[in-house]
C-alpha cells in the first residue's frame, strides 16, 4: 500500500537559495533606500542652511544699502519744488523730443515714477498747506514758485496723455491729472477771492479766514452760490479802480495759469459773475434801484421824474467811469489773451446796458403827455453823449476775433435812442393839440394874460433850453414838407440848421430849413389866432386889445429873454410882433379915450360968435361921467407888465391931461365962479393925472363922485 502513494516533491537547494538571495536583495534595497534617504535629508539641510544665510547676508546688504541711503540723504539737502522741477524739465524736454520726433526714436522715455510721485505729491501738499488756512498764500517768490509747480503738472499731465496707450505712464497720468484738479480748484477759489476784495490791503490780510466757496468745476452746469451774494461795496466805477495793483497782478498770473491749464471756462464764468456783482451793489450807491417795466408804467409821474433824473445819472456815470474801469481791468487781468478780454468786457457792458436800458424802455411806453417831454429828452441825449464812448470801447463787428453770442449794446442804444427821438416830437407836435383845445367861452377878467399864453411860453421857452437836441431828433424824425410861409417868417433871421458843436445836428438839405423852427412857428401862429378868438369874448373892444397888449407883450418878453427861442423865430419875426402890439395900443385908445376928447372939442361950442353955456355946461358934464366911467372900469382891468402898465398911463396922460388943460383954460372963465363952478368942473389936470395913474391895477374902484362925497 506504501508503494502506491504518490511521493511528495522534496525542496531543492537551488530553490531555497534562490529565495535567500531575493530576501537578500530586499534587504539590501532597504538598506540602500535609508541610505539615500538620509542624504536626501543630509543634503535638504544643508540646502536650508545655505539659503538662510544667503538670506542673511541679503538682509545685511540691504540694511548696509539703506544705512548708506540715509547717511546719503542726511548729508543732501531735502528735496523741494524748486530742485525737483529741474528734473521734471528734463523728463518733460525728452517727452516734447519725441513726440516731435527729434531724437530719432518713437518710444517714449522711460519715466522717472520716484521724481513724478515726489513732485506732484509736493505739490499737493503745497496746495494743501494754503487751504486748509494753516499758512495765506503769500505774494511774490513763494506765490510765482507755486504757480510755475501748477503749470509744470499741467504740462505733464498733458505730455504723458498724449501717450496714454503706454501703460508705463497711465499711473502718472492719473495722479497729474488729479493733482492739477486740484489745483485748478484752489486757483478758482483764490480768483474769486482776490476778485471780491476790493478794499484796502490791510483788510485783504484777512482773507485767510473767508469762508471756502463751491467751486465752479463741480457745479458746471449750475450757477455758483457766490452769485447770490455779492459782496463787493463800491460803486460800479470803484469796483473796477479798487483793486490794488498787487492784486490785479496775482489776478492776471491766476487767469494765465488756469486758461493753460484748459479751465478757460471756469476762469471766465467766476470773473463775469464777481464783476456782474460787483456792478450790480454799485448801483443802489448811486440812487438808482432797479424797477420793473410794469411798475415804471403805473408811476406816478412826480416819482417817475426823480427816477429818471437818477437814472440818467447812474446811466452816465455807468459808461464814461465805470465802463472805462472795466476795460482797463479786463485788458490788465487778462492782458495775455486780448479774445478773452474783449468777450469779458463785451459780457460785462452788454448785461450793464441792457439793465439800464431796461428803464429807458419802459420810459417810452408810459403814457404821453406834454410834461414829459424835458425828461425823455434828458434820457434821449444821455444815450446820444455816450455813444461816441461806447464805440471808442467796444470793438467794430469786423474787429472781433469770434462772432459775439451778446447784442450789441451799441446798437441797443442807438435804437431805444432812435424811439426816444420819435417820442420826443410826438410830445411836442402835440402842443398844437393843446392850443387847438383851449376852446374856452369864458374871457379872463381883466383882460390879463392868459394861463393857455403863460403856459405856451413857458413850455417853449423850458423846452427850447434844449435846443441843439430837439432841431437834431426834428431832422431826423420830422419830414413834413416845408411851408411856404416858412421863408417870409425867417428872411433875416440869424438861425441855421443845427446849434454850435452841436456834431449831430445837420443842415438838412442847401438851404437853412429848420424843421423845429418851423414848428415853433407853427406853435406860434397857432397860439396867436387863438388869443385873437378869445379877445372876440370881451364886449368892450378897448378891453379886447387891453387883453391883446398884455398877452402880446408876455409873448415878446418871453421871446426877447431866451436867445434859444429868439434866434429860431427870427428877428423879423419879432419886428413883426412888435408891431401888432402898437396897433393894439392905438385900437385901445382910440376905443377909450377918443370919445373921451370929443367932449373937449370946440366944435358947437360959439354961436354966432359966443359961448354957448348950456352946450359948455353940458360937455364939462358929460367929460366928468365919462372920465368916471373909464376910471371906474378900466382901474379893475389887469396890466401886470410894469412896462406896458407905466407906458400905456403914460400915453393916456399925454393925450388927455393937456387937453384937457387947455380946454379948460379957455372954457371955465364962461361958468359962474362958486357952485356952478364946483357942480361942472369937477377934475383939475393934476387930478386926471393922478386918476389915471390908479388905472389898470386890477383893483375895482368905486365912482369918483361916491368916492368925493365919502
Amino acid at each position: 500500500m506504501e508503494s502506491n502513494q504518490p511521493h511528495l516533491p522534496k525542496k531543492s537547494s537551488s530553490f531555497s537559495s534562490s529565495r535567500d538571495e531575493k530576501y537578500r536583495e530586499i534587504n539590501r534595497n532597504l538598506s540602500l533606500g535609508s541610505i539615500k534617504l538620509e542624504q536626501s535629508y543630509e543634503k535638504k539641510e544643508r540646502h536650508d542652511q545655505e539659503t538662510i544665510e544667503e538670506e542673511r547676508e541679503e538682509e545685511k546688504a540691504t540694511k548696509e544699502q539703506e544705512e548708506e541711503k540715509e547717511e546719503s540723504n542726511a548729508e543732501e539737502p531735502e528735496a523741494t519744488l524748486l530742485t525737483i522741477s529741474e528734473d521734471i524739465d528734463r523728463f518733460l524736454r525728452l517727452l516734447l523730443a519725441v513726440e516731435d520726433g527729434q531724437d530719432g526714436s518713437h518710444e517714449p522715455p522711460e519715466i522717472p515714477e520716484s521724481t513724478v510721485e515726489k513732485f506732484v505729491t509736493l505739490v499737493e501738499e503745497e496746495i494743501a498747506k494754503y487751504e486748509t488756512g494753516e499758512e495765506k498764500w503769500p505774494s511774490g517768490d513763494d506765490e510765482l514758485s507755486l504757480l510755475d509747480a501748477i503749470d509744470r503738472v499741467s504740462k505733464l499731465t498733458s505730455a504723458v496723455a498724449k501717450f496714454s496707450s503706454e501703460p508705463k505712464y497711465n499711473e502718472a497720468m492719473n495722479h497729474s491729472g488729479s493733482v492739477l484738479h486740484h489745483a485748478m480748484c484752489f486757483l478758482e477759489d483764490e480768483f474769486h477771492s482776490l476778485l471780491q476784495d476790493s478794499r484796502t490791503k490791510q483788510e485783504a490780510a484777512s482773507s485767510s479766514s473767508r469762508t471756502k466757496q463751491l467751486p465752479s468745476l463741480i457745479y458746471r452746469f449750475h450757477e455758483p452760490e457766490r452769485s447770490a451774494s455779492p459782496s463787493a461795496e463800491s460803486t460800479p466805477c470803484e469796483s473796477s479802480q479798487a483793486y490794488i495793483p498787487e492784486n490785479t497782478e496775482r489776478l492776471h498770473r491766476i487767469a494765465d495759469a488756469m486758461i493753460s491749464a484748459g479751465y478757460v471756462t471756469e476762469c471766465c464764468q467766476v470773473f463775469s459773475i464777481a464783476r456782474r456783482n460787483a456792478f450790480e451793489v454799485g448801483l443802489p450807491s448811486l440812487g438808482f434801484e432797479k424797477v420793473g417795466i410794469e411798475d415804471v408804467i403805473k408811476m406816478a409821474w412826480e416819482n417817475l421824474e426823480s427816477e429818471i433824473a437818477t437814472w440818467v445819472k447812474a446811466f452816465r456815470h455807468t459808461v464814461t467811469a465805470s465802463f472805462t474801469a472795466e476795460r482797463e481791468l479786463c485788458e490788465a487781468v487778462f492782458a495775455s489773451h486780448r479774445a478773452i478780454s474783449d468777450r469779458l468786457f463785451l459780457a460785462f457792458a452788454n448785461g450793464a446796458i441792457i439793465q439800464l436800458l431796461t428803464f429807458a424802455e419802459a420810459v417810452t411806453m408810459t403814457k404821453r403827455s406834454a410834461e414829459k417831454l424835458f425828461k425823455v429828452l434828458d434820457v434821449y441825449e444821455a444815450m446820444r453823449d455816450v455813444l461816441p464812448t461806447v464805440e471808442a470801447l467796444l470793438p467794430d463787428d469786423g474787429e472781433q476775433d469770434e462772432p459775439s453770442v451778446f447784442a450789441d449794446p451799441k446798437t441797443e442804444i442807438s435804437s431805444l435812442r432812435y424811439r426816444l427821438g420819435e417820442a420826443a416830437v410826438a410830445i411836442f407836435c402835440d402842443l398844437e393839440s393843446s392850443i387847438k383845445a383851449d376852446n374856452s367861452k369864458t374871457p379872463v377878467p381883466g383882460g390879463a394874460v392868459h394861463p393857455l399864453t403863460r403856459y405856451v411860453m413857458n413850455y417853449l421857452k423850458y423846452a427850447c433850453e434844449y435846443k441843439n437836441t430837439l432841431e437834431q431828433v426834428f431832422k431826423e424824425h420830422k419830414h413834413a414838407e416845408k411851408p411856404s410861409s416858412f421863408d417870409e417868417d425867417r428872411e433875416n433871421s440869424q438861425t441855421g440848421g443845427g446849434g454850435d458843436g452841436d456834431r449831430n445836428s445837420n443842415s438838412g438839405g442847401s438851404d437853412n430849413y429848420n424843421p423845429f423852427a418851423a414848428q415853433l412857428i407853427e406853435v406860434m401862429d397857432l397860439l396867436h389866432s387863438n388869443l385873437e378868438s378869445k379877445s372876440k369874448l370881451y364886449k368892450d373892444l378897448a378891453l379886447s386889445n387891453i387883453f391883446l397888449m398884455n398877452n402880446g407883450r408876455y409873448i415878446a418878453k418871453k421871446v426877447k429873454g431866451s436867445p434859444e427861442i429868439h434866434q429860431l423865430l427870427g428877428e423879423k419875426w419879432y419886428r413883426k410882433r412888435s408891431s401888432d402890439l402898437r396897433q393894439y395900443h392905438k385900437n385901445y385908445q382910440r376905443e377909450t379915450w377918443s370919445k373921451l376928447l370929443a367932449c373937449l372939442k370946440d366944435d358947437g361950442l360959439q354961436v354966432r360968435g359966443s359961448v354957448a353955456k348950456p352946450v359948455l355946461k353940458e360937455r364939462f358934464k358929460s367929460f366928468n361921467a365919462m372920465f368916471d366911467e373909464i376910471h371906474k372900469a378900466q382901474t379893475s382891468w389887469v396890466v401886470s407888465d410894469e412896462q406896458l402898465q407905466s407906458e400905456l398911463r403914460v400915453s393916456v396922460s399925454a393925450v388927455v391931461v393937456p387937453a384937457y388943460r387947455s380946454f379948460l383954460g379957455r372954457f371955465s372963465q364962461y361958468l359962474d365962479p362958486g357952485r356952478q363952478t364946483e357942480k361942472y368942473i369937477k377934475f383939475g389936470p393934476e387930478d386926471l393925472e393922478n386918476l389915471i395913474d390908479e388905472l389898470f391895477d386890477g383893483n375895482p374902484s368905486s365912482s369918483i363922485a361916491s368916492r368925493r362925497r365919502t
